[in-house]
């Protein structure tokens, strides 16, 4: 005698967020594709449908930190802070943006490793490279939290052009908090170089 094997019927039109387990604990992640093909990421926890004063971080991916640990910059230790803080919260979001080496792109970010490597600062490297200081948008962020329904959020940044993105393209922040965290003897003075240079809030001490 044969058993019949009754399979599930095939799935159409499912929707790209799933539950996600992870060492923070317990989230849900969306992905988003805009105009250019990427694919970006809102990682969150809670109901965000109609949320008020939401905590968020916006964050830029990084591969050397956000993977691989390095400690010339402090994003993997802010990534890690901000989800911890989030799953305290019971309630917020990292909005993970595929904006690498600030807007640049893994291979001129490594370029301008190189630089830095010879006595370059992190601003002066990527000049020196014909490239902007900082080459990301925060339209696609904003867009990702309207269509999650958020209204308003508080926001993890030290860089006040993050609040700034936000709201010009229609997301109220109605508080930013100092997101500090991961600074080494590795990436001090990458961090100065943001606080003195690029407008970066930074209490370095």
């Amino acid at each position: 005698m044969t058993m019949q094997v009754r399979l599930p019927e095939e799935p159409t039109d499912i929707d790209a967020d799933a539950f996600l387990p992870t060492e923070s604990g317990n989230f849900r992640i969306r992905v988003t594709v805009d105009e250019d093909g990427l694919e970006h990421c809102l990682v969150y926890v809670g109901e965000l449908e109609n949320a008020e004063s939401l905590l968020i971080r916006i964050h830029s991916e990084c591969l050397t930190g956000d993977a691989f640990g390095s400690m010339k910059c402090d994003c993997g230790p802010q990534l890690q802070a901000s989800l911890k803080m989030i799953q305290d919260e019971g309630c917020g979001a990292v909005v993970y943006l595929r904006q690498e080496g600030r807007g640049i792109g893994l291979h001129s970010k490594i370029q301008a490793y190189a630089l830095q490597d010879i006595g370059y600062d992190t601003l002066d490297a990527n000049l020196a490279l014909g490239l902007p200081a900082d080459a990301r948008t925060y339209g696609i962020a904003a867009k990702m939290l309207k269509e999650a329904g958020v209204k308003s959020v508080r926001m993890m940044t030290n860089n006040p052009l993050k609040v700034k993105g936000l709201q010009e393209n229609g997301i109220k922040v109605n508080f930013r908090l100092p997101h500090i965290s991961g600074i080494s003897t590795e990436n001090i003075e990458y961090l100065r170089t943001k606080n003195e240079r690029m407008g970066h809030i930074l209490n370095l001490g």
